[in-house]
Order: structure tokens, then sequence, then C-alpha cells
């Protein structure tokens, strides 16, 4: 059978100890039968390590971050396609997704498809909206509340008991045992990701979570849930074993369904001690151990792209449980000439 040739450009490229999504995107959008890809990195700073991974991704090119403008930014993204003709497009950090959720319709008509949350979808599940999310779709969810000082810190003690946890706007989430150390994580966040800064209800527990696909129309295309076997100390699952537990499944299809969800999600999850699961995070797009799911049978990478490009795509109907992932790391050697050729000339 021929490949369909296919041009995907992506974000994420970054595979650090905080790695973001792109490269095992990539793999498994490169290990599909179907797609003969190629891949068009976008990266916002020069040492992202997929740009010199030549054998991951085809040609780079620097872009502005989304802080200087949407606009700017899509502008950017548009130049770009004039050379590289790009079909897809799949941004995979949370920061950016607004600005190209509403370039969608301009993005489309210079012939870059997406599949991306709904704005209204996108932002019921911010951080600030969860209790109320979870209250509307009938999901447990840890109580939060909204900080934007260090005076508003102090009241803490009427609402929560330490410990407690303090979380930035889209990433970071820091375990708080008093107040002073609740004043350092908030300064440290709030000069990342600017205010409000959130303030959650610590629950004890497993951590677990759900990477998961919405074909828009209420169907679960795939879902695979995994519990982190070996944590950093930025909290990112370095590895993790897949799951056969029904009720995060059902939990899934429901919200799914519920909330009609169109792209890829993240859903983290903390079984208590009581054995009851709280929401603690929707994460509107795939998260970095996604390959895990394509080990496990389900390569949703690929469903993706076909779902963006208009193909039918039948849901995953099974996958195998006891999958593990590991992480690992080692040194890329390349040439200090191509970081020059891409700080300089802004492609590699």
């Amino acid at each position: 059978m021929n490949r369909i040739k296919v041009t995907v450009a992506l974000t994420g490229l970054n595979n650090t100890d905080n790695p973001g999504p792109g490269v095992p995107v990539i793999r498994g959008i490169r290990d599909s039968a179907l797609f003969d890809p190629r891949i068009v990195g976008l990266a916002y700073e020069s040492m992202e390590p997929a740009i010199y991974m030549h054998d991951i991704v085809d040609h780079t090119y620097r872009i502005p971050y989304p802080s200087e403008g949407a606009e700017i930014l899509i502008r950017k993204v548009l130049e770009i396609n004039e050379t590289e003709m790009i079909d897809v497009l799949i941004p995979n950090f949370d920061a950016e997704l607004l600005a190209f959720m509403k370039a969608e319709q301009q993005l489309r008509e210079a012939g870059i498809k997406t599949f991306l949350p709904r704005i209204e979808q996108f932002e019921e599940r911010q951080k600030s909206n969860l209790p109320s999310f979870g209250k509307k779709y009938g999901i447990n969810v840890p109580f939060s509340k909204e900080v934007v000082s260090q005076s508003d810190l102090d009241s803490l003690r009427d609402d929560f008991e330490y410990p407690l946890v303090v979380k930035g706007r889209y990433y970071d989430a820091y375990i708080a045992y008093n107040r002073e150390q609740t004043g350092i994580y908030f300064s440290r966040v709030a000069a990342k990701w600017g205010l409000p800064v959130i303030i959650q209800e610590f629950v004890r527990g497993t951590e677990v979570n759900v990477v998961a696909l919405g074909d828009g129309e209420g169907n679960t295309i795939g879902a695979v849930p995994m519990r982190k076997q070996y944590i950093t100390d930025k909290g990112k699952a370095w590895s993790g074993v897949t799951l056969d537990d029904k009720r995060m499944l059902d939990l899934t299809h429901d919200l799914i369904n519920a909330t009609k969800w169109k792209g890829g999600m993240e859903l983290e999850l903390i079984r208590s001690e009581e054995n009851k699961f709280f929401l603690i995070e929707i994460n509107p797009r795939i998260p970095a151990w996604v390959y895990l799911a394509v080990g496990a049978g389900q390569n949703l990478p690929e469903a993706l792209v076909k779902l963006a490009l208009g193909m039918e795509v039948k849901p995953f109907k099974t996958y195998q449980t006891g999958k593990v992932f590991i992480r690992y790391s080692y040194d890329l050697i390349t040439d200090i000439k191509e970081f020059e050729k891409l700080s300089m000339e802004g492609e590699l």
C-alpha cells in the first residue's frame, strides 16, 4: 500500500527533565503504516533537543512566543506555510493553544488543519474553573481558590489545612507544608506564569493519569490509563505502567461524552485512600507520555492526524495492560554551526 504523504508541523520539541509532547507525538506519527510524514518542527528556543534529532524532525523553524502576541505567532506560522505547505498543525503547549484555537479558521483557509478543543471547552476546564467544572459534570474535584497577592495567603487558614498545593495557570505545582513555603512557591509560580495563582486542597492518595482522544461528537477514539512509577522533582512521570481500570475508563468516556471533547486530553487524577477518584487537572492536549499508549496498541498521534484531515477513525477497543515506559537521557552531539544557523537564520 502506498503511504499518504503528509506534512505535520509540531511544537513541544523540548525533551529535557520537563519534556514536551513533541517527540513522542512525532514518534507515533512516524510509526504509522498509513502516513509518510514530513515533520516540521516549530521551536521557541534554540536548545530544544528535537531540533537536532534529524531522524525525528526534518526541518525546524524558530517561532515567537505567544506572549509576544498571538498575531505575530500566527503570522510566522503562515509565513512558514508558504514554504512547507503544512497539512496538519499540532500545538503541544497549553500556553499557545488559545492563540491557535482563535486562528483555526485563518489557518484552515491557508490549508493548515488542526484538531483542537473548542474555546469554551478549553476555558471551562481551566484550573481556576475546575471546582465548577466538577460540579457541572459530577466529578470529585479538590477545593481550590485563586490568589493574586501575598496578602491573600494569610486568609488561606480559613479554607485550607496544610499541606496544600500551589499551582501555576498553565504549569508547575508545588506542595507547601507551611505559610513560608506557600509564599515562596506563590512568588515562583507568579513570576513564571503570571496571576492568578491557584491554591488547591491536597488529597492523599496515588496519582494516576489517562491519555485520551475525543472526536468532538462525544465519542472516545482512544483512552489509556497509567500509574506513574517514578516522578521527578518537577512532578513529571519518568516511568509509568498501563492499568486495567474500568472506573478510570468509564470516567473518561463519560466526560468526553458530556463535554463533546475535541482533540487530545490528559486527565490527572488522585485515587484517594478511600478509593475515590479526584480530578486535579485536565491538560487540553496530548501529554508527553503518549508513546506509552502507542506501545500499548493505541496510536493516538496517528489518529489525531487522521481526525484533522477529516478521515474516518474507528475507536480503539483494547490496549495492553502492564506495558511500562521508562524515560532516559543521552548525550546528543551536534555542531555549533547548526545552533548558530538556527539562531541567526531562524531555521535549520
